[in-house]
């Protein structure tokens, strides 16, 4: 079994002033949206037509898309009582709870504004952004773990992960008193940097390396994304407050990504067909 390493959510403390390691991870993940695009923009066998400006201002729209996005999404989907308790939470953002579905809404809108201000095609500009998103999901998911959040069910394989019950009482309740680390659990956070993360951007990058169909790129994005989010969330425990939400195995999240699945697979289908129709 393996155990959770003691690391510090606040990465740096100078008097009042805290920085946290989950929002440096948002930062990781932003500066590396920005040079994969950047690397992207200057060959163009991967992207015709896109400047190192025009980077610059869609990950800028990006940024903004992502957090307002996922703090409101997060919010709406998962914390409503946190707003009626005190509405000045939403702002909390060092404390975790960020939406990726919310997030992900706030880009759509801002490769709209985007797309608008470059009288761009609205696909042009996802099929683009697509394969530089992963990365970044994989940092915010290792900002997860630092933070200590999103753990999974209880688990006897030998990958399972004790944590210390001075730092996460509530795993050890009904332990006997005294005990130091909790039964193993699944280091969920992990699972979907991996999936979500690293192999999502290896397909989809190998995947955008050749000539696609416009929404093609997109359309796998959201596809895998929403498999991979589904099937991680078998084996992620429910938000306490909100638990399963049907057929006692649906979550919040796996309700999310079912409609991610569906739009994925139809952009698939209608990218290739109309790259056929236009062939004949």
């Amino acid at each position: 079994m393996l155990t959770y390493p003691e690391i510090d959510p606040v990465a740096l403390a100078l008097g009042p002033l805290r920085v946290h390691w989950y929002g440096l991870m948002y930062l990781v993940g932003f500066a590396l949206a920005w040079w994969l695009g950047r690397w992207r923009a200057a060959h163009s066998h991967y992207a015709v037509g896109w400047t190192a400006e025009m980077v610059d201002d869609l990950i800028f729209y990006g940024v903004i898309g992502v957090i307002a996005g996922g703090r409101l999404g997060y919010m709406l989907f998962y914390g409503q009582a946190q707003i009626l308790d005190n509405p000045l939470n939403l702002l909390k953002v060092w404390q975790g709870g960020m939406s990726f579905h919310g997030g992900l809404i706030g880009v759509l809108l801002a490769i709209g504004l985007f797309a608008r201000k470059y009288r761009l095609r609205f696909f042009e500009v996802g099929d683009f952004l697509a394969p530089l998103v992963p990365l970044g999901l994989l940092a915010g998911r290792i900002g997860n773990f630092i933070n200590g959040e999103l753990w999974g069910h209880v688990t006897a394989l030998p990958w399972g992960m004790r944590l210390p019950c001075a730092r996460f009482p509530e795993h050890c309740l009904g332990l006997a008193p005294g005990t130091l680390w909790s039964l193993p659990v699944h280091a969920s956070q992990l699972y979907e940097a991996a999936l979500e993360g690293l192999l999502l951007f290896i397909l989809l990058w190998l995947f955008s390396s050749r000539p696609r169909p416009t929404m093609a790129v997109s359309g796998l994005f959201l596809l895998l994304y929403g498999l991979f989010r589904f099937g991680v969330e078998w084996v992620r425990q429910p938000d306490a407050h909100i638990g399963y939400l049907a057929f006692g195995w649906l979550t919040m999240g796996q309700l999310l990504s079912l409609p991610m699945l569906l739009a994925g697979a139809v952009l698939l289908l209608w990218a290739y067909r109309r790259g056929a129709s236009k062939a004949a």
